[in-house]
């Protein structure tokens, strides 16, 4: 593959990045990532026990996520990973010419009904208002692939192959 594609899934806590990430690298082929691996201990806890992560808890994550990127990247392969990149500068940590955001947007109330039907995560519900206020949608500069997630999942994927252009 001449130029390797890095699909990063972003959204609020609870908008699917996990099951539409795996889903979608499946139907790729690609491997998949999922954020929460890359949380150092101490922001699972901090989350666990019901505290929200700033900035500074955030940074040795996205450069853990990063990093993972330019693997992938500097050996020419593709990948997917998760990652809620919520403000504009998360994501310039993360934006490299070959990396594409898939945005899951969804309502708050839509996400929060998602979040109180999962079980054994570490991420509180009650928290989800720290999600949405950390927020900045993607501006149309970042050229970031927006897909609402009222519709099931493969639908939700099939909408994503569609806008990169199909599957390889």
């Amino acid at each position: 593959m001449a130029n390797p594609l890095v699909l990063v899934i972003m959204g609020v806590s609870g908008s699917g990045k996990t099951t539409v990430g795996a889903l979608l690298a499946g139907r790729l082929g690609w491997p998949y990532a999922e954020a929460d691996a890359f949380h150092p201990e101490a922001n699972v806890a901090k989350m666990a026990a019901g505290h929200p992560l700033n900035d500074d808890d955030r940074a040795p994550w996205l450069a853990a996520i990063a990093a993972w990127i330019d693997e992938r990247l500097a050996r020419h392969e593709t990948g997917v990973v998760s990652c809620s990149a919520l403000k504009r500068k998360y994501r310039d940590v993360l934006r490299r010419p070959d990396v594409r955001f898939v945005y899951l947007e969804g309502s708050p109330a839509l996400i929060a009904q998602r979040m109180a039907a999962r079980h054994g995560h570490f991420f509180k519900t009650a928290m989800l208002a720290s999600q949405f206020a950390d927020l900045e949608p993607p501006a149309p500069d970042e050229a970031v692939i927006t897909v609402p997630i009222g519709e099931p999942p493969d639908q939700i994927v099939e909408a994503i192959v569609r806008a990169i252009g199909g599957a390889p």
